[in-house]
């Protein structure tokens, strides 16, 4: 047993060390919230002014304005959503269906789940691209939703395999036996319990929808088609960057990650501790 020093002399070390994490981590983005506020001749002076010497929301007013951030904002969250949504949904059901029953493909269907997620997703692209050419889904929001929507549900199907598995059977066949369909004891017993799995499932659903630029570049063209993403790339050109543009539509896209991150952190511990119950 430690004595009561050295146990203090350790909480202070750990203390330090988390503090010092916590700078080197955060530092970067407050850099670039820095950066969105100050003035455009300001971004570039030498030495390096971290500070602005005057509060500027020259960088925002031009993001919303002539640059229309708003309306790739507003795509970006349409995607993500609905992507997340519909890749939650087919997750909890293939997950159910790999976690409750036994069928010849099972394993052979777990494998090429695993597979998908080694696989580098530009290696897809070619295929993908050619497949949604002919469908005529290019150069659409329906499109990437629905690339979207099946990565996000193959990995989201491993984990909530593992969360299904980590909840006791008796539960359901408790509800059978007040007559509960398979179906009821699913939407009434299962999913409750389930809810913080399903929140972990659908943060990182929507958080790799929303960060996602590859696919977006090569399926959407259209300008008012973009998402927040490509917008950002769109803002390096020959004639240079404006960092502090840049700078400010990094810090709105952060936003929603933010917040969704924010509004679901305890679900997601939770159901990521107990998705590795038992797998």
């Amino acid at each position: 047993m430690l004595s009561k020093k050295k146990r203090t002399t350790f909480s202070i070390l750990r203390m330090i060390g988390l503090l010092v994490f916590l700078i080197f981590a955060t530092f970067p983005l407050a850099w670039i919230v820095l950066t969105s506020l100050k003035e455009p001749t300001e971004v570039y002076t030498f030495p390096v002014r971290y500070l602005p010497s005057k509060i500027s929301f020259d960088a925002y007013k031009y993001l919303f304005s002539f640059a229309r951030f708003h309306i790739y904002f507003k795509n970006s969250l349409i995607v993500s959503l609905l992507s997340a949504a519909i890749a939650t949904i087919c997750s909890l059901l293939s997950g159910y269906v790999l976690s409750r029953f036994t069928f010849k493909a099972k394993h052979l269907i777990l494998v090429t789940l695993f597979f998908v997620q080694m696989v580098p997703f530009y290696v897809l692209m070619i295929p993908l691209f050619t497949m949604f050419s002919q469908l005529k889904l290019t150069n659409t929001v329906t499109g990437i939703m629905l690339i979207y929507s099946g990565y996000g549900a193959a990995f989201g199907a491993i984990m909530a395999r593992a969360f299904f598995s980590a909840i006791p059977r008796e539960l359901e066949e408790a509800a059978w036996l007040d007559g509960c369909t398979r179906i009821e004891a699913l939407v009434k017993v299962i999913l409750p319990v389930f809810l913080p799995s399903i929140s972990a499932i659908f943060a990182f659903c929507f958080v790799n929808s929303w960060n996602e630029v590859f696919t977006a570049v090569l399926f959407i063209h259209s300008d008012h088609k973009m998402t927040v993403p490509v917008a950002l790339y769109s803002f390096v050109s020959k004639a240079g960057i404006q960092w502090n543009v840049m700078a400010a539509g990094v810090t709105v896209a952060v936003i929603p990650n933010i917040i969704v991150f924010g509004l679901a952190q305890r679900h997601i511990v939770r159901g990521l501790t107990q998705g590795a119950l038992k797998g």
